[in-house]
């Protein structure tokens, strides 16, 4: 299965949801996750090797990757459809390597802030998504929500953002969100994220798992 954390909008917060998500998937869900770091900042591969330095158990690998690759990529990673591949996109739209993306993903999440700049990069990230891949579920996720946003604004864009797809739970502007790292998640911001990762698990990863083990052992008694 594969899942794309993008949103065109560079600070959304992609990198960090990522790293949680497949700290998530491993430790509580004892999935098989692998990372593909395609954001030109390489942070995922870097915390990755620095994590391997000083020794800490690997629960997944981070793998440096590139839109022009993925072509490549894709049919090894067709392999084991049962295993979970997160996919941290590029902040960018103009880029004709990500058709493939968006055509082969079974679940995009979207960060985004309730800012207008941000959110209307949010809009555009989700109008070319559907128009290349209509099918596409969609997940947005509130991201680095400070206290202040006013309830009527939070309304208004979920609202707006609802008409492609769901919206989370929202994740709150913590420092702590900072020391998020490839083997592990901050005992103090877990019972924060964890509903919001709960719901998408739920209400998502657990019906498209079902449907993809199902179409596999389809696939074996055809053979």
């Amino acid at each position: 299965m594969i899942i794309l954390i993008g949103n065109q909008k560079g600070g959304a917060g992609k990198s960090t949801l990522t790293l949680m998500l497949a700290n998530y998937l491993c430790t509580e869900k004892q999935c098989r996750v692998t990372v593909l770091d395609m954001d030109y900042q390489q942070s995922l591969v870097q915390k990755f090797q620095r994590a391997k330095l000083l020794e800490n158990p690997e629960a997944y690998q981070v793998i440096a990757a590139s839109l022009e690759k993925f072509s490549d990529l894709y049919p090894l990673l067709q392999e084991n459809p049962e295993d979970l591949v997160l996919i941290d996109l590029p902040g960018k739209l103009d880029d004709d390597g990500l058709i493939p993306l968006f055509q082969s993903a079974n679940l995009v999440i979207c960060p985004f802030g309730y800012d207008e700049f941000s959110f209307k990069s949010t809009v555009l990230f989700a109008v070319v998504l559907n128009k290349i891949n209509p099918e596409i579920d969609i997940v947005f996720v509130p991201n680095r929500v400070k206290a202040n946003v006013r309830y009527e604004t939070r309304e208004e864009v979920d609202e707006q953002l609802r008409k492609f797809g769901a919206v989370a739970g929202a994740l709150p502007d913590r420092v702590d969100f900072q020391r998020v790292s490839t083997f592990s998640t901050p005992e103090a911001i877990r019972p924060v994220i964890r509903p919001v990762l709960d719901q998408i698990f739920v209400t998502h990863l657990s019906f498209l798992m079902d449907d993809l083990s199902a179409n596999d052992l389809t696939a074996h008694d055809h053979e």
